[in-house]
C-alpha cells in the first residue's frame, strides 16, 4: 500500500488532526525561535545601556577627582569629593563587570534592606535623568532650529538668484 492509498483510508478527523499536530509543532518551533533572538536583542541592548550608564558614572567620577585636584590640599572638601570620586569609580568598574542579573539581584537587596536609601536614590536617578532628556532636547531644538534657518536662508538666496521677477528689466533691442 502507498501512502496515498493509506492517506485516502484514513478518516478526515484523524487527517485534520495530524495537520493541525504539525502545525502547532511548526508554530512552536517558530515562537521558541523567535522569543530566543528576542532574548538575545534585549540582553545586548541592556549590555548597551549597561556600559553607557558605567561610562557616564565613571566620567562624573573622573570631572569630581579634577575638581578635588584644584581644590586646597587636604582640605575636607577635598577629601569628601575625593572619596565620593572614588566610590563612583569603583561602582563604574563594578557595574561593567556585573551581569544583569547580578545588578537586579543587588539593586532588590538594597531595595528591601534600606528602602528610604532606595527611593532617594531612584528619586536622584529620576531628577538626572530628566535634565539630561532636558538637555538634550533643547539641544536638539537649537540645533534644528539653526538647521531650519539656514536652510530657509539657502532656499531665498537660491530663489532670489534664479527668479526672473527679481532681475532687472534687460533693456529691449
Amino acid at each position: 500500500m502507498t501512502n496515498e492509498e493509506t492517506t485516502e483510508k484514513e478518516p478526515p478527523m484523524k487527517r485534520a488532526s495530524d495537520e493541525i499536530a504539525s502545525v502547532a509543532s511548526d508554530l512552536r518551533a517558530v515562537v521558541t525561535q523567535k522569543f530566543g533572538d528576542t532574548v538575545n536583542e534585549v540582553r545586548l541592548q541592556a549590555d548597551d545601556a549597561k556600559a553607557n550608564v558605567a561610562g557616564e558614572v565613571k566620567n562624573v567620577a573622573m570631572s569630581l577627582r579634577r575638581a578635588s585636584e584644584e581644590m586646597r590640599g587636604g582640605s575636607p572638601q577635598e577629601r569628601t569629593i575625593g572619596q565620593i570620586a572614588t566610590s563612583l569609580a569603583d561602582a563604574s568598574d563594578a557595574l561593567r563587570n556585573k551581569d544583569m542579573g547580578e545588578i537586579l539581584q543587588a539593586a532588590s537587596k538594597i531595595a528591601r534592606d534600606n528602602p528610604a536609601l532606595f527611593l532617594g536614590g531612584a528619586a536622584l536617578l529620576g531628577f538626572a535623568a530628566s535634565r539630561y532628556a532636558k538637555a538634550s532636547a533643547s539641544h536638539a531644538t537649537k540645533s534644528a532650529s539653526q538647521h531650519s534657518s539656514d536652510r530657509t536662508a539657502e532656499v531665498d538666496a537660491f530663489v532670489s538668484e534664479g527668479n526672473p521677477n527679481t532681475q532687472p528689466a534687460a533693456a529691449a533691442p
